[in-house]
């Protein structure tokens, strides 16, 4: 089997695996009709084992194939909801790998979060609900840890939100002081689930590995 035709074929079997966690709700998004998924577990460690451009690719075509196979009506909410983790997909994916101390770059995505989030006239009074964005760049520092990460990557799909949510919304400074301990639940949970299946993606691919199943060169250097 060609390097080639292993890439489509772990392409295809993220994005299959992707899609049916994509139907298993886990939280409604404060403000609309949109959900939060076990694809918020799934997608983002995607990035690691693809790399970051094929991992992209999968999340983005599983989000559009799952908006036209359900026939969901587009709104503001969802299209807001299609590009974040794209972002945190990246943000693991580029960590991830050898090279991770030359992709400080990506911590330009939650810099310029808060700054968009405290331009705004609501954002600029509650501007502290916007420190959770510096932990991406914080957990840069640590990103040989797993949970660290992870707590990158979903914080960094946060911080893509918020910022487009706040401009797209204007929700008022009360919801945004109420969704603090709600994000620390929320996110803390997300993280465990991305380091989760992480691991438990990164043991079937060393069993394959094992019965000489040809992988690509990305999942190879993860699992050793």
């Amino acid at each position: 089997m060609t390097a080639k035709n292993t890439k489509i074929i772990f392409l295809l079997a993220f994005s299959i695996v992707g899609f049916i966690f994509l139907q298993i709700p886990f939280s409604k998004l404060l403000g609309s009709n949109v959900s939060f998924t076990r694809f918020d577990f799934f997608g983002p460690m995607a990035g690691a084992f693809l790399g970051p451009a094929l991992g992209i690719i999968s999340v983005f075509t599983v989000e559009i194939s799952n908006l036209i196979l359900n026939q969901t009506p587009l709104s503001t909410g969802v299209v807001i909801r299609l590009f974040p983790m794209l972002f945190s997909v990246a943000y693991f994916g580029l960590l991830s790998g050898k090279k991770s101390e030359n992709n400080k770059w990506i911590l330009i995505v939650p810099i310029i979060a808060i700054a968009l989030f405290i331009a705004h006239p609501i954002g600029r009074t509650v501007w502290y609900y916007s420190l959770f964005w510096t932990i991406p760049i914080f957990a840069y520092f640590k990103k040989d840890w797993l949970l660290a990460r992870s707590l990158g990557a979903t914080f960094t799909a946060h911080a893509v939100g918020g910022a487009a949510w706040i401009w797209a919304f204007n929700l008022p400074a009360s919801v945004w002081q109420g969704l603090i301990p709600i994000v620390i639940q929320e996110r803390l949970i997300f993280a465990l689930g991305i380091a989760g299946s992480y691991l438990i993606t990164r043991k079937i691919l060393r069993f394959l590995a094992s019965k000489s199943f040809p992988l690509p060169a990305t999942s190879k250097v993860l699992i050793g």
